[in-house]
């Protein structure tokens, strides 16, 4: 009994210090601002207010001074839109214009979104389903990586770095009809609910280990 104590013991004590001694390659990028990737595939906010036209996407989440939460758009023309809010009309949106510009912002104007043309994206709402591949579920996608506990309740998240510069977040490994039946459970959840199910090989290759 003493020795199986002890190899239990050792065990214990092996895995703790794997635990501990585990690196988390991404701890001094990560930020709890949420810049949100959108492109024309994603669900995305109808109106807002644009705050920033770029060339190039900033390299720190601290160029967003005193914004937590913002909407970015890869457009077409070569354009990185910033937009904040998510409103029910534009009035409402014209109504927080001011709110930004006080901010600093002294560019921003109401805008409805669906005038953006969009860079097309990885995830794909009208693709026909195939018996034979796994799929997965896309919880989030942001200009720069975010703490895990953000998707509070998930545990396993799966992280991945796509070419275009933009983190991706993705939950489980399903078939089809299992992933759509998670999907309705986490669409629930708080802050998820644009999440939507994708082919787990398409992003297995950008995985950050």
């Amino acid at each position: 009994m003493k020795i199986l104590y002890f190899f239990n013991l050792l065990v214990f004590v092996s895995l703790v210090a794997v635990a501990q001694n585990k690196v988390d390659k991404l701890e001094s990028l990560r930020t709890s601002k949420k810049i949100i990737s959108v492109n024309a595939s994603t669900e995305k906010p109808k109106y807002s207010v644009q705050i920033l036209a770029l060339k190039l996407p900033p390299g720190n989440a601290s160029f967003f001074n005193n914004i937590d939460v913002a909407y970015e758009f890869d457009c077409t023309d070569d354009y990185v839109r910033y937009c904040v809010g998510d409103y029910n009309s534009y009035a409402e949106a014209v109504k927080n214009v001011q709110k930004y510009k006080d901010l600093g912002y002294n560019d921003a104007f109401a805008i409805n979104t669906s005038r953006y043309n969009l860079e097309s994206g990885a995830g794909n709402n009208n693709f026909v389903p195939d018996p034979n591949k796994r799929y997965t579920i896309q919880v989030g996608a942001f200009r720069f990586p975010v703490y895990l506990s953000h998707f509070k309740g998930l545990d396993g998240i799966k992280e991945f770095y796509f070419k275009n510069k933009i983190y991706k977040y993705t939950y489980g490994d399903y078939s089809y009809e299992e992933a759509i039946e998670k999907l309705k459970e986490i669409k629930q959840m708080s802050g998820l609910e644009k999440a939507f199910v994708t082919e787990l090989d398409a992003y297995l290759p950008y995985q950050i280990e």
